[in-house]
C-alpha cells in the first residue's frame, strides 16, 4: 500500500457492516433448515474464507450486492481444514454452530492476527459445561457429545467469542443455558436477533446475563449485520486528524461513545447529524490517557488508530492495554516514521507529542496495527509504504476507494 500524506480529506465515507458480527453470523447460518439471508455484509478477505467453509460444508451461497444468500439444506458434517480455519480467528465459531446441530466438530486451531494469547479455554469450558468431550490431537480440537444439556455457565472472563459460541452451541441443548459475565458487545445483540428471527427465544443478550432456550428447529433466517463501530471510530479518528470536513456515514454513536467522549475530551470538534459524525481537523490536540476496556468501555481494536492520532497531542498521554499484551507492535513503526512512544511495560504505552511523521517503509503486523500506520501515512510528510497490507484488508472494506474518494492518494501494488 503506498500513500501520499498530507491530503486533507472531506466528502463523505460510508461505513461497512461489521467484521465482528458478519463473521460470527455465517457460521450461525449453518443451524437453519434451509435458507438464511445476511444483509450488509462487509468486502473483506475473512468473508471469503468463510464462504469457502461453508461450500465445503455443502450449503450453497450467492454472494451478491453486500447480500449472502445461503441454502443450508444439505449440510454435511466434515472437518474443516488447517488451510481454512488458519486464515482466521472467527473459523471457531463453527466449534459451536456444528456442536449443536451434529453433536460432533471437528476443526483444526484458528488463526487471526498475532496481539497476544487469546486463549480459548472459556470457549472450551462452555461447551463441556454443555456437556461436550473435548479432545485436542496435534493442531485439531475435536468436540463430541452424546447430548448436550442446558445449565448456567459462568464465564472467568466476558469473551466475544466464547459468548458467541457457547450461544451457538446452547441451540442444540435440551432445556435453557444461562450465561452469567456475558460479554455485552453489540455483536453478540447481532448474533441473537438473526437466531430469535430463526425462531430461537433467546433473552438478556446485551447485557452480563443471557438466557438461551434450546431449538435445532431454527429456519429462514433474515438479519442485517450492524455498521462495523471500529471502521467508524478508525474514519472519525482521521477526520480528526485530516477532516476538512469528513463526515462518516451509518453509524451507531452508542456503539462508539467511548471514542466520542474522549475525543471530546482531547478538543476534537465534531456534529453528530442522524447516523452521521461530521468531524473537523483538530489543530490543538490534547494529551490524554487511555485504557482499554470490554464494552462499553474503550476498545481494544481502536487502541492502535488511537495512539496514532496522540503522536499530534500536544504533550504525554498514556495508552494502557488490558485485553491483549501484544498490541504495542505498531510502535517500531510509528517511531521510524517520527513518532516518540516508549513502552513502559507490557500493558503500558507512553506517547510524546507534537511529532512530525515522514513516509517510510514499515510493515502492518496486524489489522489494527496496519490501520494506525495507515493513518500515520495519511498524515505523514512524503510517501509511506506498507507492506504486509492485506492484514489491513482482513477489516475494513474497499478502504483505499474510500479514502481516495474523499481525498487521499492510494494505491495497492500486488
Amino acid at each position: 500500500m503506498i500513500i501520499n500524506g498530507k491530503n486533507p480529506l472531506s466528502g463523505e465515507i460510508k461505513v461497512s457492516g461489521a467484521k465482528n458480527s458478519a463473521v460470527a453470523l455465517i457460521p450461525t447460518a449453518v443451524l437453519a433448515k434451509t435458507k438464511t439471508v445476511i444483509y450488509n455484509v462487509p468486502e473483506i478477505s475473512d468473508i471469503e474464507y468463510l464462504i469457502q467453509i461453508m461450500e465445503m460444508l455443502n450449503c450453497k451461497i450467492e454472494h451478491k450486492d453486500e447480500t449472502l444468500y445461503i441454502d443450508s439444506s444439505n449440510l454435511i458434517n466434515k472437518p474443516i481444514p488447517e488451510e481454512l480455519s488458519v486464515q482466521m480467528r472467527a473459523s471457531y465459531y463453527y466449534m459451536g454452530a456444528l456442536l449443536a446441530k451434529f453433536h460432533r466438530v471437528e476443526i483444526s486451531f484458528p488463526g487471526g492476527c498475532n496481539i497476544g494469547a487469546r486463549p480459548i479455554y472459556i470457549h472450551i469450558k462452555g461447551f463441556e459445561e454443555l456437556g461436550a468431550k473435548v479432545e485436542i490431537i496435534k493442531n485439531r480440537y475435536i468436540i463430541t457429545a452424546e447430548k448436550l444439556v442446558g445449565k448456567k455457565i459462568y464465564f472467568d472472563f466476558p469473551s466475544v467469542g466464547a459468548t458467541i459460541n457457547v450461544m451457538l452451541a446452547a441451540m442444540g441443548a435440551e432445556g435453557t443455558t444461562v450465561i452469567e459475565n456475558a460479554a455485552m458487545e453489540p455483536e453478540i445483540v447481532n448474533v441473537a436477533s438473526f437466531l430469535m428471527n430463526m425462531g430461537a427465544k433467546i433473552r438478556g443478550a446485551g447485557t452480563k446475563k443471557i438466557e438461551i432456550e434450546g431449538n435445532n428447529n431454527l429456519d429462514n433466517g433474515i438479519i442485517e449485520v450492524f455498521p462495523d463501530r471500529i471502521e467508524a471510530g478508525t474514519y472519525v479518528i482521521i477526520g480528526a486528524l485530516l477532516g476538512s470536513p469528513l463526515k462518516i456515514n451509518g453509524v451507531i454513536k452508542e456503539h462508539i461513545e467511548a471514542l466520542l467522549m474522549k475525543l471530546k475530551e482531547i478538543g476534537v470538534e465534531y456534529t453528530l447529524v442522524k447516523d452521521s459524525v461530521i468531524v473537523n481537523k483538530c489543530e490543538n490536540i490534547k494529551p490524554t490517557n487511555i485504557k482499554t476496556l470490554v464494552f462499553p468501555g474503550f476498545p481494544t481494536d481502536l487502541q492502535q488508530p488511537m495512539t496514532t492520532l496522540l503522536t499530534q497531542a500536544q504533550g504525554k498521554s498514556i495508552v494502557e492495554e488490558t485485553l491483549y499484551e501484544n498490541r504495542f507492535q505498531n510502535t517500531y513503526d510509528l517511531n521510524n516514521m517520527g513518532a516518540l512512544t516508549s513502552i513502559i511495560s507490557m500493558s503500558k504505552l507512553e506517547i510524546d507529542g507534537p511529532r512530525v511523521l515522514k513516509g517510510k517503509n514499515v510493515i502492518a503486523r496486524d489489522l489494527r496495527g496496519g490501520a494506525s500506520l495507515l493513518i500515520a501515512g495519511l498524515i505523514a510528510e512524503g510517501v509511506t509504504k506498507i507492506d504486509n497490507c492485506e492484514v489491513i484488508l482482513r477489516g475494513y472494506g474497499d478502504v483505499v476507494n474510500k479514502l481516495n474518494s474523499a481525498g487521499a492518494k492510494i494505491e495497492i501494488i500486488e
